[in-house]
């Protein structure tokens, strides 16, 4: 029976480890995807509707895909004005613009890591940037964790030589919007990862960053669709150089590991 039981303990044993094991495979790599967006824009409802297939399979294959949908502006006008859209994103937008050498900001776009830009709607070359993005460690380690209602524990570790900037986003699955003016009229759009609110909360200093910040949250936000995601950006070039997301409908914690 002593036996027995011990090679209980040892099987057990051996399939926590191997869970774990495969855990920290999973998101290893985290692999950072902004997708900008309107829903004043007719070419659009193709790109959200990629974004939302990409959140069905966040993790898996050794990468975490970190999603943020975010909304801009200069669509907005007398026909249909974007509920979901904000300055902080049409100035995010223009600034990787700047940075990727492009002639002028455009509608759908995504940018992978902020590092690589195509068309939203460009499934083939968006799943090309992930894989080449999964062969690029980031040097930047993320660790996430809430506490109680609304805060939510941050922890970076970084290279120690360099100053990077931490941000702070929420986003929101499952949305839906009857859309009843502009280019979409008629349409109704499906929404995945749709950005709430995109802020600073820091830079790293000496390679550290530690910080447990509020995560107040709208009336109408739908808890068990909401994600917190932390950002570590380096703000001249706009690489992200580490990231990690949670669910904020329970409590835990994620890491995103330097292979």
């Amino acid at each position: 029976m002593i036996k027995f039981r011990n090679s209980i303990r040892i099987w057990l044993l051996g399939m926590a480890t191997t869970f774990f094991a495969s855990l920290c495979y999973a998101v290893e790599q985290p692999v950072v995807i902004e997708l900008f967006t309107s829903e004043g824009c007719s070419s659009c409802p193709p790109a959200d509707a990629l974004l939302g297939q990409l959140g069905q399979q966040r993790t898996g294959y050794g990468v975490d895909l970190i999603l943020l949908g975010e909304h801009v502006e200069y669509w907005n006008g007398p026909g249909w004005k974007d509920r979901f859209s904000a300055p902080t994103f049409t100035e995010r937008q223009y600034e990787y613009a700047r940075r990727l050498h492009l002639a002028t900001p455009y509608t759908p776009q995504v940018v992978v890591d902020g590092r690589l830009q195509t068309t939203g709607g460009n499934g083939t070359e968006i799943k090309r940037f992930i894989a080449e993005a999964s062969q690029k460690p980031k040097p930047a380690t993320v660790i996430l964790k809430t506490a109680g209602s609304e805060k939510l524990q941050v922890a970076v570790s970084a290279p120690s030589d360099r100053k990077l900037q931490v941000l702070l986003a929420v986003t929101e699955d499952n949305l839906t919007t009857a859309v009843q003016g502009g280019e979409n009229q008629g349409r109704t759009l499906k929404h995945a990862a749709v950005v709430r609110e995109l802020r600073p909360i820091g830079k790293t200093a000496d390679g550290r960053f530690e910080k447990t910040v509020s995560v107040p949250l709208g009336h109408d936000w739908k808890k068990p669709d909401l994600r917190a995601i932390v950002l570590v950006q380096d703000t001249n070039s706009g690489v992200i150089e580490g990231a990690a997301s949670i669910g904020l409908s329970g409590s835990g914690e994620i890491a995103a590991i330097q292979p």
